[in-house]
């Protein structure tokens, strides 16, 4: 008997082991990553499972309470006045009417005697629409604008031409809502002196001269200007030399008796 070790049959031999020399040809097996864990999604099913949960509680909570009733409807009745209207006490109550009304042609001042029509101004008082006072205008357009938007009513216009003087007298009415728009004002913020003491408005002559509309023909003008209710005169005086104040103050004062 030996104690020489004995060699293994190739029976006895273990196998060989995976990606060995002896196996050349296999691929390697890939390694597996661990798993990590997910905060997002953890997160949000705790919010959906937290809202369903408070939720149902609040629900449960709200089923459990007495209902609650609704106050009962409270309609007023309508009311009448015990005592019989007094149809006097009634109309003085109520707003006033137009100061003036009627034919407003027939307040106008006439043309004197030997004067003569000028431009498209009426030698006889005449009625004249919004759109022939705002052609009247250098800024037509936006004279018919603020004409339309002012509460204009209506107007009525006379003219001459006379000693080489050029005249226009308007009155226009305003809506009784609108009465503002009939206040008097001074062309250029320039005050007016009056021409009358119970008028409210005055005159004014300007020394510095303005060209007519398109042109370079020049003109002076003197104007008066007053109101009483809801009409408003408006006197213009065209000369090619500086009007005289007192044909302007005679011409104001004229007008303004026929509309006392």
């Amino acid at each position: 008997m030996t104690t020489d070790p004995v060699a293994p049959s190739p029976a006895d031999a273990p196998p060989p082991a995976a990606g060995s020399a002896t196996e050349p040809d296999a691929a390697p097996a890939p390694a597996r990553r661990p798993r990590r864990p997910r905060p997002v999604l953890l997160l949000v099913s705790g919010l959906v499972l937290g809202t369903a949960a408070g939720g149902g509680i609040g629900y449960a909570v709200q089923a459990g309470r007495p209902p609650t009733p609704l106050p009962p409807l409270q309609v007023a009745l309508p009311t009448y006045p015990a005592e019989v209207l007094n149809p006097a006490v009634a109309a003085a109550a109520a707003p006033s009417p137009l100061a003036i009304d009627g034919d407003l042609r027939k307040l106008l001042i006439t043309a004197p005697s030997g004067s003569k029509a000028w431009d498209d101004s009426p030698d006889k008082p005449s009625w004249i629409t919004v759109g022939e006072l705002a052609e009247q205008r250098g800024d037509s357009g936006n004279a018919f604008k603020n004409l339309n938007t002012s509460g204009f009513r209506r107007a009525v216009e006379v003219g001459w031409e006379q000693g080489g003087l050029k005249v226009r007298v308007t009155l226009l009415q305003y809506t009784a809502d609108d009465v503002a728009h009939a206040e008097p004002g001074g062309r250029n913020g320039s005050e007016l002196k009056p021409f009358a003491d119970e008028a409210n408005g005055g005159y004014q002559v300007e020394d510095r001269p303005s060209f007519w509309a398109e042109t370079t023909e020049k003109y002076y003008l003197g104007t008066a200007a007053a109101q009483r209710g809801t009409v408003k005169m408006n006197i213009e005086v065209f000369g090619t030399q500086p009007v005289d104040a007192e044909v302007v103050k005679n011409l104001a004062k004229q007008q303004w008796e026929r509309l006392v």
